[in-house]
């Protein structure tokens, strides 16, 4: 059985987060989408936990459902937390994820967490003064089948190994803790191939989430699983991660990298983006106000790579693919969030879920559904032509898709 999971999203209790973040939407849009296992998100966070355990139900060991509900969506126990703490002589801004088994196990943390006095209740992604080791230390004391995974890990500002406040290394940010960290959220602007570079990873799981902040961007960036029917289970899941099975886990969704709003560097207040070669040429300086810019995640991986595209047998393999509402989109030249848009999804989605339109359809069933600009569109994006003004600073990349109508045009201007 195919198991699509999104490890990492938020709440409605989160800052910056759609207050269309419930339960239940969660669960329509995973039915929406195809997502089978999905995070709760700011376990933490105290009228969210509550709402949690008032809503769901375990139904396999360490998975629950919706109560009163015969979906088939099920949730992990997961979370996000922000480690803001000083080490090295340099201020650390270090975001991570937790994945947990059970109930109890969240009750242990928040009573560790409120006796320590952090404040989990203004924020669903709560904001604690220990280091990202003493964290996963915590956590793995009360429960060793504790999953703790460093999120976006290539984030200028508040990642493991961002520009603006990370390290090097696991090692240097992890310490003795280090192998027991058994995976890294790769974030949407990198993918498995660029953190392939890093010899250091290569006995790291990459695991890719969408880290949603509303009900329509779950599963921009997924994991998917094969596992046997009467397996599923947090058990499972969580050894398929430890152990890195690639027999079981079968590859990841990606984002084209070139679009995550931190992949180039750049300056977002002077509206100037650069590749790393030209960065380094200018002394990482924006050339328009003599500002540092803000060094991207290719920046970082070309700073630390130390082998070439390491495309190993072990490595999980990954599809890069564009969420159905933007490839809609691009068809009709609109905004995603138009009314045009949201129409069009809606009439695909009653036929199949989102993962079988980008995924599954051969382009003969996907020209029985859909109109022949967007079934072109999705053959396009599976082949990779795609053509991206890379993010930066904050700002999302745009992506046009190349198609037979986009190039007779080009070939008539040429």
């Amino acid at each position: 059985m195919r198991v699509i999971a999104d490890l990492h999203i938020h709440s409605a209790y989160s800052r910056g987060c759609s207050r269309d973040l419930t339960l239940e939407n969660i669960d329509s849009w995973c039915q929406y989408k195809g997502i089978k296992i999905v995070s709760t998100g700011d376990f933490t966070h105290p009228k969210w936990f509550k709402e949690i355990k008032d809503k769901l139900i375990e139904a396999e060991p360490g998975l629950y459902r919706l109560k009163d509900s015969d979906s088939l969506v099920r949730f992990v126990l997961g979370t996000e937390i922000s480690c803001i703490y000083s080490q090295g002589g340099k201020t650390r801004r270090i975001h991570v994820c937790l994945l947990v088994p059970d109930i109890t196990t969240v009750e242990k943390i928040i009573a560790d967490f409120e006796k320590r006095g952090f404040n989990i209740k203004s924020d669903g992604r709560p904001i604690i003064g220990l280091s990202a080791k003493e964290l996963a230390k915590i956590i793995l004391n009360i429960n060793q089948q504790s999953l703790v995974v460093p999120a976006h890990a290539w984030t200028p500002w508040f990642a493991v190994f961002g520009s603006k406040s990370g390290f090097d290394s696991l090692a240097e940010c992890f310490e003795e803790i280090t192998p027991y960290i058994h995976a890294i959220e790769t974030g949407l602007s990198s993918d498995p191939k660029m953190n392939w570079q890093l010899s250091a990873l290569d006995r790291i799981t990459l695991l890719s989430n969408s880290d949603a902040h509303s009900p329509a961007n779950l599963g921009r960036e997924a994991n998917v699983f094969e596992i046997t029917d009467g397996q599923l289970s947090y058990q499972e899941i969580s050894r398929l991660i430890k152990e890195k099975d690639k027999n079981k886990f079968l590859y990841t969704i990606e984002f084209f990298p070139e679009e995550g709003k931190y992949h180039f560097d750049g300056h977002a207040a002077c509206r100037y983006l650069s590749s790393p070669a030209v960065s380094k040429k200018n002394n990482n300086l924006c050339p328009l106000c003599k500002k540092p810019l803000t060094l991207g995640v290719l920046h970082r991986v070309n700073e630390l790579a130390d082998q070439k595209n390491s495309d190993s047998p072990k490595n999980i393999p990954y599809k890069s693919l564009i969420p159905l509402q933007e490839i809609i989109a691009d068809s009709f030249g609109v905004g995603k969030n138009s009314k045009k848009v949201q129409t069009e999804y809606f009439n695909l989605i009653k036929k199949y879920c989102e993962f079988e339109i980008l995924i599954d359809l051969t382009e003969e069933q996907l020209k029985k559904i859909a109109r022949p600009e967007i079934a072109e569109r999705i053959i396009s994006v599976r082949l990779g032509r795609v053509e991206i003004t890379p993010g930066y600073d904050g700002i999302y990349g745009q992506i046009a898709i190349k198609t037979a109508a986009v190039k007779t045009v080009q070939k008539k201007l040429l």
